[in-house]
């Protein structure tokens, strides 16, 4: 999806207001939301330079505990990728007219997508991932 069209999704789903059905699916979108931007403040305390000219206090346990959010951060977008494709198709969208939202080439290509992601999920439900 090119970067106006990006904006323009953006934007358009900004207007939309949650409602109290919506609440339980923002949760996950929080978190992934929340983890980001822990990871972006580690990012940016590591690039910062105290007025000595030296690098502040990030260790290695700092760097490891941001390496650890992002297999949940994935998990969780799995998740809600999987639930709005499963909207879409619900609200009359064909494999095409999905593919062409996530910048994928085939109808085939949306729905192998699609069928990974729930193997993946249902592996992670099960424990084996």
């Amino acid at each position: 999806m090119p970067r106006d069209s990006r904006q323009q999704a953006r934007d358009r789903l900004s207007a939309l207001a949650p409602t109290s059905e919506d609440r339980q699916d923002t949760t996950a979108a929080r978190r992934i939301e929340q983890d980001a931007s822990l990871v972006g403040r580690l990012l940016a305390a590591a690039g910062e330079q105290n007025d000595h000219g030296q690098e502040p206090d990030v260790i290695p346990d700092d760097v490891g505990a941001a390496l650890g959010l992002f297999e949940d951060m994935r998990e969780q977008l799995d998740r809600l990728e999987t639930q709005v494709v499963i909207e879409a198709r619900r609200r009359g969208m064909d494999w095409r007219q999905i593919a062409a939202h996530q910048g994928l080439n085939s109808s085939q290509a949306a729905s192998q997508r699609y069928q990974r992601l729930m193997t993946r999920l249902e592996e992670i439900r099960q424990g084996v991932r």
